[in-house]
């Protein structure tokens, strides 16, 4: 079972989460040399990831960063792009090592699939940053479409309806007509392979979801809930997205 953790409000969460990362980074650090990480880049990464970045005490000039997923067919430049959001809220307030993009709008996809796949089996991850979706899905693996055992580390997927919703919600998109019916996504087995799961789930639209991962079975029904089978799994919850569980 994931250890998990209640705190009073957002920034809370975040900054506790942030601790953690820091923790994890650093022993990357002196272990190998260098640290390589995984961000999501969902609104509800936003506390976690503005508190990381503003620490000075982690030697950022050895950390890779990786997103887990992009629209297929949307420009780096687009508002909603996750390649737009991992520049702006990351790689423009450090200095990296690497950020490893992922092209969602490359002319060859499958090219750049094999591309994003030898990068990430290159070495070891250390840390993926994994949010939960309304739909329980984890980077865009959909409850649809999503396998544990996948034999892909990368590969495109079929948005599911309520994942679609969920992006016009949160304002991504301004109706579902205008938002890509594909993406490319780190599949479950890629995310796995991570050391550190840190999985920062704010928000009371996520309490079903939070509920589902933490207490129904581990099933594809639920992608969220292979946290459970994770050996190194922290979840972060605020008081509304923890509401739906017995913490008593």
């Amino acid at each position: 079972m994931a250890d998990v953790t209640v705190f009073p409000s957002s920034p809370a969460l975040g900054a506790a989460a942030a601790d953690r990362a820091v923790d994890v980074i650093d022993s990357a650090i002196q272990k190998r040399g260098r640290a390589r990480i995984m961000v999501g880049t969902g609104n509800s990464q936003d506390h976690v990831i503005d508190s990381l970045v503003l620490r000075r005490d982690v030697d950022w000039s050895k950390v890779e960063v990786f997103h887990m997923d992009e629209y297929i067919g949307i420009s780096p430049d687009h508002p909603a792009s996750f390649r737009r959001w991992l520049r702006a809220r990351v790689a423009e307030k450090l200095t990296l090592a690497q950020v490893h993009y992922m092209e969602g709008d490359a002319s060859d996809i499958a090219g750049e699939i094999i591309r994003y796949t030898r990068l990430l089996l290159s070495s070891p991850l250390d840390l993926v940053f994994v949010g939960f979706g309304e739909n329980g899905h984890i980077a865009f693996n959909d409850p649809p479409t999503a396998l544990f055992e996948d034999p892909a580390t990368v590969k495109v997927v079929t948005l599911d309806e309520g994942c679609r919703r969920q992006q016009v919600g949160e304002g991504h998109f301004n109706d579902i007509d205008s938002m890509p019916k594909q993406a490319v996504t780190v599949t479950c087995s890629g995310l796995f392979r991570a050391a550190q799961w840190i999985c920062v789930v704010p928000d009371r639209r996520k309490a079903q979801a939070v509920r589902n991962a933490l207490l129904g079975p581990i099933s594809t029904a639920c992608p969220a809930s292979l946290v459970r089978r994770h050996p190194s799994a922290v979840v972060y919850l605020d008081p509304d997205s923890a509401s739906l569980l017995d913490l008593a």
